[in-house]
C-alpha cells in the first residue's frame, strides 16, 4: 500500500513547483531576423543610413536586421501598420516629423505618435535645403527668387511628400521671399532628385541625398536651411546668410509598436545606439551631412509629446489637411 507524502515531503515538492522549468523558459530576444521599416525609397539618405545602422547593429543583437522599404504616403505609410504590430521588437520602424505632423492634419487621428509607439531611440538629423540642375539659368538664391517672383507658380519644385518638412520649409522659404512656386509630391528626395536631372522639375527642396551630387557638379545648391553652413560644401549658404530668418532642422529615430517591454528596448536601443557610434555610421552621415541628434526613449518620447502641440498649431497656421 502507497503511503500519503509526509510533511517533509509535502514540502520539497512545494518548493520543486516554484523553480523555473526549461521547458517553458522564455526564448532569448531576439530569436529570429528583426524587421526594420524605412518609409522612403531605396537609394535615398536615410535608406543608407538605416541599412549601415541595420548592418552594425545585427552583430550585436545576433540577428539579420532586414530593412523593408515602404515609400509613399509622406513617408508615413508604415505608420497605422507599425502601430498594430505585435510589440515583440521584432517590427520596429523609423519615426520622423511627418509621422506626426499628417496624423494632426487628419480630421481623426489615424495613428497617436505618442500612445500607439514605443519609442526607442533619436538618432540623427536630416540637412535640408534648395538644389536646381548644374545647367539651371539660376546661378543662386537671388537669381531664382527673381525669376519666381517674375513668373508666379511657373516653377516646379519636386519635394519628398505632401507636408514633408522639405515640402513645409519651401512653403515657408517662398512666403518669405514673396514668391509663388508649384510643389510637386514625390515619394522620397531620391525620385525628385531622378525627376531633376531628367527636366521634369526645375528645383528640388529636399533632404541631404542631394548632397553628393552637388559635391560632384551634377547640381547646383542654392540654400541650405540648417542652422550652420556643413562641412561638404562649405560655400553653400544658409538662409540666414541670404537674409531670411529661418532654420527648418528636422531629426528621425526608431520606434516599435507599443507595449514593447522593456527589457527588449534597452536591447535594442544600446545595440543602435553602439552602431551610431561606429565610424562607418559617421561616414554615411558626413556624405550626407546627418548631424547626430542622439536620445535616449525616455527623452525622445517626451520630446514627440512636445512636438505634437507644436506641429499642430503649424498645420493651423498654414491651413494643412489631409483627408483620411
Amino acid at each position: 500500500m502507497r503511503m500519503p507524502p509526509n510533511r517533509r515531503q509535502m514540502l520539497g515538492l512545494a518548493l520543486l513547483a516554484t523553480l523555473p522549468r526549461p521547458g517553458l523558459a522564455q526564448a532569448p530576444f531576439p530569436d529570429r531576423p528583426i524587421r526594420l521599416i524605412v518609409p522612403w525609397a531605396p537609394g535615398s539618405s536615410s535608406d543608407v543610413q538605416m541599412r549601415s545602422l541595420a548592418e552594425l547593429a545585427a552583430p550585436r543583437l545576433g540577428q539579420p536586421v532586414l530593412v523593408e522599404n515602404r515609400p509613399g504616403g509622406g513617408g508615413t505609410l508604415h505608420a497605422r501598420p507599425l502601430a498594430a504590430s505585435r510589440p515583440d521588437g521584432l517590427t520596429l520602424g523609423q519615426m520622423h516629423p511627418s509621422v506626426i505632423r499628417r496624423a494632426v492634419m487628419q480630421p481623426q487621428m489615424p495613428w497617436d505618435p505618442v500612445a500607439d509607439f514605443s519609442h526607442i531611440i533619436r538618432l540623427c538629423g536630416w540637412t535640408l535645403g534648395l538644389v536646381v540642375r548644374a545647367d539651371s539659368p539660376w546661378p543662386d538664391m537671388a537669381a531664382f527668387v527673381a525669376y519666381a517672383r517674375a513668373n508666379p507658380g511657373r516653377v516646379n519644385i519636386a519635394n519628398s511628400g505632401t507636408a514633408t518638412s522639405n515640402h513645409i520649409g519651401m512653403v515657408e522659404v517662398a512666403a518669405a521671399a514673396g514668391i509663388e512656386v508649384t510643389h510637386v509630391p514625390f515619394r522620397s528626395s531620391a525620385e525628385g532628385i531622378t525627376a531633376l536631372l531628367g527636366g521634369q522639375v526645375d528645383a528640388l527642396a529636399g533632404d541631404s541625398t542631394w548632397a553628393p551630387l552637388v559635391v560632384s557638379g551634377q547640381l547646383r545648391g542654392l540654400s541650405v536651411w540648417s542652422a550652420t553652413r556643413i562641412a561638404s560644401l562649405p560655400g553653400l549658404p544658409t538662409l540666414k546668410d541670404l537674409g531670411y530668418d529661418m532654420v527648418f532642422s528636422t531629426a528621425y529615430g526608431i520606434s516599435a509598436p507599443r507595449g514593447l517591454p522593456p527589457e527588449i528596448g534597452a536591447r535594442l536601443h544600446d545595440a543602435f545606439k553602439a552602431a551610431l557610434a561606429e565610424p562607418a555610421n559617421a561616414a554615411v552621415r558626413a556624405r550626407y551631412d546627418m548631424p547626430e541628434e542622439y536620445l535616449d526613449g525616455a527623452a525622445y518620447t517626451a520630446l514627440i509629446a512636445e512636438r505634437v502641440a507644436r506641429e499642430r498649431a503649424l498645420v493651423q497656421r498654414l491651413g494643412l489637411r489631409l483627408d483620411e
